[in-house]
């Protein structure tokens, strides 16, 4: 059994170290909210201090945490991974992050003899707590092959992409592709519901055709039933587009569907609705069709 870490137990990290823990392995554990720590140190945990410790006592240390500042400063800020990691450890980062700052922050930690392998995941809460995640992943290979039984644990549809940066760049062409799906679904059904068709019709019959997606079956009810309960927040959704567009802008590349999508995520937020399901981005569109999918 292995000894490793995990920094970041929130609604994601918890289920996966959960699942870690449930294998027979140690987990040390570090998050700045003590609720789900604790809960898994009453499953046999050990409850670290910091992110240095966690560090110090973990062969392969998994992150698991919001946004770019959040990796940077649990990883270089003060207690942090830096601080306690040794030459020959793997770090795994399994947040969903600018792929370019990623390749600077993998940089960094191989001064210090350290690999680091980017493995953004996605399958949102109920694929994280049915270890049913797809892990995109970026790194050498002979680290992958060290960390993979570690990920069979969390998911089923594991990928290495390439080197370091590309399992973060698979996440946000993931993300870009939910998030116009989800536009056009909603641009959809509201078609459909102004012209007088039970949208809900509309939805059964384009499951049986070229247009059938996961989106189209799982947020396509959720649009029409009015179900926006996260699911993936519309404020995780935001900053995935964020990455991509600020990626774009390094790459000199366009992106306007993707721009469009995110305009109408922040019309949603201004409503007050950065923590509903990103599926209520329809919701914007109804508020300028002056119509509600219903």
């Amino acid at each position: 059994m292995a000894e490793l870490g995990f920094i970041g137990i929130g609604i994601m990290g918890k289920p996966m170290a959960g699942h870690l823990l449930a294998a027979g392995h140690t987990v040390h554990v570090y998050d700045i909210v003590p609720a789900g720590v604790d809960e898994l140190v009453g499953k046999g945990a050990v409850k670290c201090a910091s992110g240095k410790e966690v560090a110090e006592k973990g062969e392969i240390i998994f992150v698991m945490v919001p946004d770019t500042p959040d990796v940077d400063n649990a990883l270089f800020g003060a207690g942090g991974v830096a601080e306690g990691v040794s030459s020959g450890k793997i770090v795994v980062d399994m947040s969903s992050i600018s792929p370019v700052e990623t390749k600077q922050f993998a940089a960094r930690l191989a001064e210090k003899g350290v690999d680091m392998i980017d493995a953004p995941v996605s399958g949102g809460q109920v694929g994280a707590e049915n270890a049913a995640l797809s892990i995109m992943v970026g790194g050498k290979e002979q680290v992958f092959s060290k960390v993979r039984p570690y990920f069979e644990l969390m998911g089923k549809n594991i990928n290495l992409v390439g080197g370091n940066g590309d399992g973060q760049t698979a996440k946000v062409a993931n993300q870009i592709i939910v998030a116009l799906t989800i536009e056009a679904v909603g641009e959809a059904l509201l078609f459909a519901s102004k012209a007088g068709a039970d949208p809900e019709n509309v939805r059964q019959a384009l499951l049986g055709g070229f247009a059938q997606s996961r989106i189209l079956e799982v947020h396509g009810e959720r649009m029409i039933k009015r179900t926006f309960n996260p699911g993936f927040r519309i404020r995780h959704q935001q900053k995935d587009l964020n990455n991509a567009l600020s990626a774009a802008r390094v790459l000199g590349l366009s992106l306007p569907g993707t721009a469009n999508a995110q305009e109408l995520y922040n019309a949603v937020v201004a409503d007050g609705g950065a923590d509903l399901d990103h599926s209520a981005l329809v919701t914007a569109l109804e508020r300028m069709a002056k119509h509600t999918v219903a």
